[in-house]
């Protein structure tokens, strides 16, 4: 039923008010979570129903579901993140802290065993060096290791590729070759070539 004032339009806003009986326990809970925002009993429930409907929730079902769900398929992709970067700092360590670290401990035990003081030399100012650009005949270890596995990754892809290969002989022109090659690997192949 709508109040009405007594010139017989609605009061503030689009339409008038409407009773709806809850239990006093629900209207006290209500009353004290929208004073929270510092908003009319009105437009708390109708952020309320607006939010459920955005995003698609049903407060009696699969409402809280979903968003339990998002929430784990969210810790799970931050997970993956962190172990990514636990590996990046391990690898790191292991290719670049530790054996500084270690070339460093053998200079200072050097140091320490020969018991002289190092005499202050003056600095010298280096020329720019231009060899950089020449190329180097040495490869660390581990870099050759890991350039003779992606060529021999290589050579088998390459093998594959070359065993999938047959001659066809049509009736009229010239013999061709044929790849039996899905359209994914094609695609994945030219992703890997560029």
């Amino acid at each position: 039923m709508e109040k009405q004032s007594t010139s017989g339009r609605t009061e503030k806003g689009t339409g008038g008010y409407s009773n709806i009986t809850v239990k006093k326990e629900t209207a006290r809970r209500f009353r004290s979570y929208s004073k929270k925002f510092s908003k009319s009993h009105s437009e708390v429930l109708d952020g309320m129903i607006q939010y459920f409907k955005e995003n698609n929730l049903d407060p009696f079902g699969e409402g809280t579901k979903i968003i339990i769900d998002s929430i784990k398929k969210l810790e799970l992709k931050m997970m993956r993140k962190f172990d990514r970067i636990i590996a990046i700092i391990k690898n790191m360590e292991k290719t670049s802290i530790r054996p500084t670290y270690e070339m460093m401990l053998i200079l200072y035990e050097a140091y320490v065993k020969d018991g002289r003081k190092p005499r202050p030399e003056p600095v010298q100012i280096q020329e720019e060096r231009k060899d950089f650009l020449e190329p180097r005949n040495t490869v660390p270890k581990i870099e050759h290791d890991r350039i003779l596995q992606e060529f021999k990754d290589y050579k088998e892809h390459c093998n594959e590729i070359l065993n999938s290969v047959e001659k066809v002989e049509p009736m009229m022109g010239k013999p061709y070759l044929k790849i039996n090659m899905g359209i994914r690997d094609f695609e994945s192949l030219k992703h890997q070539l560029r």
